[in-house]
């Protein structure tokens, strides 16, 4: 009888173990595709207005996983400091292999900034180019056929390195005329 229960719970073992490996989740790929400014970024004594729309897409690895993105906040910080408000993505369902691409409107009127993130900005213009980041704060559910996971953790960080044109600092304000998106780049994914 004993060794009748022990060949159970090996087999019921070794079948969780197969089913864990097939369908173990893998985080989603994220990528920044663009980043177009809508008006000028003007830095003045210490504030930041500034509107720019992103565009980052998504793309589920899984073959039979199945992404569920409860809530996602995206923001950009200078220097590990927001410089825009967060904005909310609705929430969506990404299937096997899916690819989901988002095009929110970031904006920053008058955001206050710490003189030093302002003097680094404007040195920044100056040498002619600006390194921002694109950050995604959200939760996530893995889903497999009917069962949903609990709730975990997402946290995103995209570079977004622009080249600058036109940013002349006059009587202590800067405006930046033109900032240009370089290349798609990777993001790196944390859950």
């Amino acid at each position: 009888m004993a060794s009748f229960l022990l060949a159970l719970v090996l087999i019921v073992a070794f079948i969780a173990l197969v089913i864990f490996l097939a369908l173990r989740p893998s985080k989603p790929a994220f990528y920044l595709q663009d980043l177009q400014l809508r008006r000028p970024i003007s830095l003045g004594d210490p504030s930041l207005t500034a509107s720019a729309q992103v565009t980052l897409a998504s793309r589920n690895p899984n073959d039979h996983v199945g992404v569920f993105y409860k809530r996602l906040d995206v923001f950009v910080t200078y220097r590990d400091e927001p410089i825009t408000v967060p904005v909310s993505l609705p929430p969506i369902y990404q299937g096997h292999r899916d690819v989901s691409v988002w095009s929110p409107v970031l904006a920053a009127e008058s955001v206050p900034v710490a003189g030093y993130v302002a003097d680094a900005m404007k040195q920044d213009v100056a040498m002619g180019f600006v390194s921002l980041q694109v950050k995604v704060d959200g939760r996530v559910k893995w889903k497999v056929g009917s069962w949903v996971s609990g709730s975990y953790h997402l946290f995103v960080s995209c570079p977004a390195v622009l080249t600058a044109g036109g940013g002349q600092p006059a009587g202590g304000k800067a405006t930046v005329t033109s900032l240009k998106f370089t290349q798609p780049t990777a993001c790196s994914v944390e859950v």
